[in-house]
């Protein structure tokens, strides 16, 4: 529930005016996996989409792609955003309990966001893939540490980690793992500040007293000692994953 509030409260998954910028490590993207296993005629199904900004603006042109968030708020956004365009669907939905029939699916995609593999599983055809985006385990390290946070991730199992175990214990038996890096460059402290209100990175919803408050004194600290002349470095760990149903 404290989840569901914090993304009912925050509305979108618009980081639009946040001046930052992204210098890509890995060479993956997950909308070019979803590309190379979909087609005019693929219907497809977006978990976790948020306000839709991705999902509208990156997602390859499908047969139809529907798009759930469990936020009734993001997904009020998420239709605010659509303007007309006819191939996309949104709908209020719990990743964990998905409300569709086995086997409807060509393509399921999942990015920042929890999983239900067993699902994910049954709703796909015979050959249908699942692309996974996720924030992994070391993600923005050298922050947590500055906001004492670091030991406390580091003694946590991976989350790709997880996600691949689920994957196969579903059934999925052709997975593709990948360790994702890439720098971020904020502009100003106020645009790091930003992010760290809009997203969980330094308070997780784990702690029973959740708020996502920052501590200013250690954020000017943090600031100090990643300022380069490209902007404030946050270093960001991810991983990637397709699975194919067999």
């Amino acid at each position: 529930m404290k989840e569901k509030d914090f993304y009912g409260e925050i509305g979108n998954w618009d980081f639009s005016m946040i001046n930052y910028t992204v210098e890509k490590i890995t060479d993956w993207d997950m909308y070019k996996e979803i590309s190379s296993y979909t087609d005019e005629n693929s219907l497809c199904l977006d978990l976790g989409t948020g306000g839709g900004e991705k999902a509208i603006k990156y997602y390859p042109k499908v047969g139809m792609l529907v798009a759930t968030d469990f936020s009734e708020e993001m997904i009020k956004t998420a239709k605010s955003n659509l303007k007309g365009k006819k191939r996309i669907k949104f709908a209020q939905m719990d990743n964990l309990k998905i409300n569709f029939p086995d086997k409807i699916f060509n393509l399921v995609s999942a990015r920042h966001t929890v999983i239900n593999a067993k699902e994910i599983y049954r709703v796909l055809e015979p050959g249908g893939v699942v692309v996974i985006e996720g924030v992994d385990k070391g993600d923005c390290i050298e922050l947590m540490d500055t906001f004492k946070k670091g030991d406390v991730e580091r003694g946590k199992k991976a989350i790709s980690q997880i996600d691949y175990e689920d994957l196969v214990n579903a059934g999925f038996k052709i997975i593709k793992m990948v360790e994702i890096f890439e720098n971020e460059y904020y502009k100003t402290k106020e645009d790091l500040m930003a992010l760290l209100l809009k997203t969980p990175i330094i308070n997780d919803f784990s702690d029973t007293h959740y708020k996502n408050e920052i501590e200013e004194e250690l954020l000017d600290k943090y600031v100090k000692e990643n300022t380069t002349d490209k902007g404030i470095l946050l270093k960001r760990k991810l991983y990637g994953i397709v699975a194919q149903k067999g």
